[in-house]
């Protein structure tokens, strides 16, 4: 059988194509269904099983401390642990003072960083008594656990008239140049929202020239919010990472922009970096993210209300971050193909498919990226319309089973979860026919 050509849909298959992917029944390794429920995906882990939102982590010498927007534990919660993955300990407040200039309200989105004179500089959100706006203040401690003491009676950023301004963090280029990132809080008024970078001078606190527009709230699927920036300098590009969606809502979600120059243009990413979808309910609202060395720190929506702390493993393919557990796709048709073709179609993932997979020797070979080595999850989306079909998987070399496609019918993308073992870093995965025939649009590791 070779690659078919359906000659109509149906409407009703035309509305089947469209919807969401569906997880189908899966081959375990053995070749039995379980019914699409990974057993192995390894999802971030709730660190704070406690309301610690917007999480902004540093560690210093061996110990790791963290920081959060206002909560039940003080005007800005600190926590302490040995390692990213080891025994969060909330220890209080590390900004028991409000400065002179803030009114009542909460503080939100810290960031700690280290001065080259070995202070420590907190950037902090508060309540601006003044304007009844959220504004940026600054305070500085000889050690991370504090306590912090505010720098100046007045705020370091504030404009009323653009909402005012929130979720400030710092960054510092391979040059030493230091820089505040943060948001004018558009969104509070009704007027467009900015990510902004801002010189300063290596005090932190000293503004030089003007500001720079880094993005803008002009994205539909982020719901017209855009919040919480993140930069991190990678070889070959600056990685913009910030928070989209309402955060009260499971569309929260984490994204990333990149651009070869450090003030942009920054072109987003093709897909979100964390969903609540992405990460298959693990974690809901996935948000206000802080980037480590080697994890990436985010809060979730609690069961038991608040949002917690949540660890993830972070890896970077042709410096682009990947995070464990959550899903990156890979186009069949970016493969390396033996004996099959490339097909157009509408109804799938951008637009292609590999089809012709007919000969013994047909197969789909791709590299997929893991972030940390272990237990992973290879979601397959397939067609198949004559009968059920199966392919031979191989992971590196080694082989991993038959995936079964039970036939769902031509043109209707469905996947099968298969649990794979994969190292740290780039991994071949090879899809070969072994009975019957069936086409593929794309793979999601996670």
């Amino acid at each position: 059988m070779r690659s078919r050509r359906p000659v109509l849909l149906t409407l009703g298959a035309l509305l089947l194509a469209t919807l969401p992917l569906q997880t189908g029944h899966a081959a375990s390794p053995a070749g039995s269904p379980d019914g699409g429920v990974s057993t192995r995906t390894v999802a971030p882990r709730l660190a704070i099983d406690d309301d610690f939102p917007d999480p902004e982590v540093l560690q210093d010498g061996d110990t790791h401390h963290a920081y959060s927007t206002s909560s039940r534990h003080g005007r800005v919660p600190y926590a302490t642990a040995s390692s990213p993955d080891g025994d969060w300990t909330v220890r209080g407040d590390a900004l028991p003072d409000a400065p002179a200039w803030t009114g009542s309200g909460g503080f939100w989105a810290p960031d700690v960083s280290r001065r080259s004179d070995g202070r420590y500089l907190m950037y902090f959100t508060g309540p601006h008594a003044a304007s009844g706006r959220m504004c940026l203040g600054a305070a500085l401690a000889d050690s991370p656990a504090g306590p912090f003491t505010p720098t100046s009676d007045t705020p370091l950023v504030c404009d009323p008239g653009e909402g005012g301004d929130i979720d400030p963090a710092s960054f510092v280029d391979a040059d030493g140049t230091r820089y505040l990132l943060y948001k004018n809080d558009g969104n509070a008024v009704g007027s467009p929202t900015v990510l902004w970078l801002q010189r300063t001078e290596a005090d932190g606190t000293t503004l030089v020239g003007d500001r720079t527009e880094l993005l803008r709230n002009d994205l539909p699927s982020e719901d017209g919010v855009i919040e919480a920036p993140v930069l991190v300098r990678r070889d070959s590009r600056y990685v913009l990472f910030y928070s989209a969606g309402i955060y009260t809502t499971d569309n929260y979600q984490t994204s990333y922009a990149t651009s070869a120059s450090l003030t942009g243009p920054y072109t987003r990413a093709y897909r979100p970096l964390l969903t609540t979808a992405s990460l298959d309910g693990a974690v809901r609202g996935p948000g206000g993210a802080d980037i480590g060395d080697g994890h990436v720190y985010f809060h979730g929506t609690r069961d038991a209300g608040g949002r917690g702390m949540y660890v993830g493993d972070l890896g970077w393919t042709h410096d682009l971050p990947v995070v464990r557990g959550s899903r990156v796709r890979v186009e069949a048709e970016s493969g390396k193909l033996t004996h099959a073709t490339v097909r157009e179609t509408d109804t799938a993932s951008q637009g292609k498919v590999v089809a012709g997979i007919d000969d013994a020797d047909s197969s789909v070979e791709l590299t997929v990226f893991a972030a940390s080595a272990g237990n992973h999850t290879l979601r397959v989306s397939y067609a198949a319309g004559y009968g059920d079909a199966q392919h031979r998987l191989t992971v590196n070399g080694e082989d991993a089973g038959l995936v079964d496609y039970p036939d769902r019918g031509w043109e209707n993308w469905t996947q099968v979860a298969v649990d794979v073992d994969l190292r740290a870093g780039d991994n071949t995965v090879r899809l070969t026919h072994h009975s019957r025939w069936a086409e593929l649009d794309h793979v999601e590791v996670s």
